[in-house]
């Protein structure tokens, strides 16, 4: 089970470099292990150099980088062991409008194979959705689910 741990492990990590240099348009991030020999019961260290800035812990990280690089390691998790379904919560949050753009365009590229539902507030993630679902009150006390599809020209069908 260690064994197998361990290698899962590195291609993690080494996805974990790959998709942390494509968010953040270079950069390094690497994954280690406070000890190899008991690696189920040890601390998993995230080291992160951002372009231009010197070697940080992720504790050291402003909120959108810390963001940036949570969704970075769950694409590197993602690539390792894929899913037909991923629910994403609020994780687009904390991210400028640079960085929706990044995480975006990395939902567009992995969709072909896994069904992103993401649960968010942000306008800029909501335009680049195929399809939407969202509750809303038109009259006072009464909600109505309304879902958009903007694959059939935009479309809007409001159920009661």
């Amino acid at each position: 089970a260690i064994k197998k741990y361990l290698i899962t492990f590195d291609s993690i990590n080494k996805n974990f470099k790959k998709t942390f240099s494509n968010f953040f348009n270079g950069g390094d991030a690497q994954l280690s292990l406070d000890d190899i020999n008991d690696p189920l019961g040890r601390t998993i260290n995230i080291m992160v150099t951002p372009p231009g800035k010197k070697t940080r812990s992720l504790r050291t990280l402003s909120g959108g980088e810390k963001a940036l690089t949570a969704i970075a390691l769950l694409f590197a998790i993602y690539l390792v062991k894929p899913s037909p379904f991923c629910i994403l919560d609020e994780v687009d949050a904390p991210l400028d409008d640079n960085n929706i753009n990044k995480f975006t365009s990395a939902l567009k590229l992995f969709a072909d194979k896994t069904q992103f539902i993401v649960v968010t507030h942000n306008k800029l993630t909501m335009e680049k959705a195929d399809y939407l679902y969202g509750i809303t009150q038109a009259e006072k006390g009464i909600s109505k689910l309304v879902s958009l599809d903007f694959n059939k020209n935009n479309s809007i069908n409001a159920f009661a």
